[in-house]
């Protein structure tokens, strides 16, 4: 087992959740999400961000709204659909059952 290997896997199947946490309090612009995910420690790229964010908003999870900006070209701000919310909804009950199952066996074993 490749303790890095594992560590990198469970960060892939948790950034989908963490970014709709982000945008269930407001929408984001991507460079947002970026600094948002690195201040809470989840280091994330733009090659790994923009796919995923277009893969959410082809699954009518993400919409987005262009919003005019100080430094440039109108910027586009993702939100939560509420198909999205009612997934992060789902997720969020997912998380608890983790975090309990987790909890015991640690407990346990």
């Amino acid at each position: 087992m490749n303790p890095d290997n594992s560590k990198s896997q469970m960060r892939k199947g948790m950034l989908e959740y963490c970014i709709m946490l982000l945008l269930r309090r407001q929408p984001c612009y991507a460079n947002d999400i970026i600094q948002k995910l690195r201040e809470a420690e989840m280091i994330v790229v733009e090659g790994t961000l923009y796919p995923l964010l277009s893969r959410l908003k082809r699954d009518g999870l993400l919409g987005y709204e262009w919003r005019e900006s100080t430094q440039g070209p109108p910027r586009k701000y993702y939100v939560l659909t509420p198909e999205g919310q009612d997934a992060l909804q789902q997720l969020d009950a997912g998380w608890e059952e983790i975090q309990r199952t987790v909890a015991i066996l640690k407990v346990k074993n």
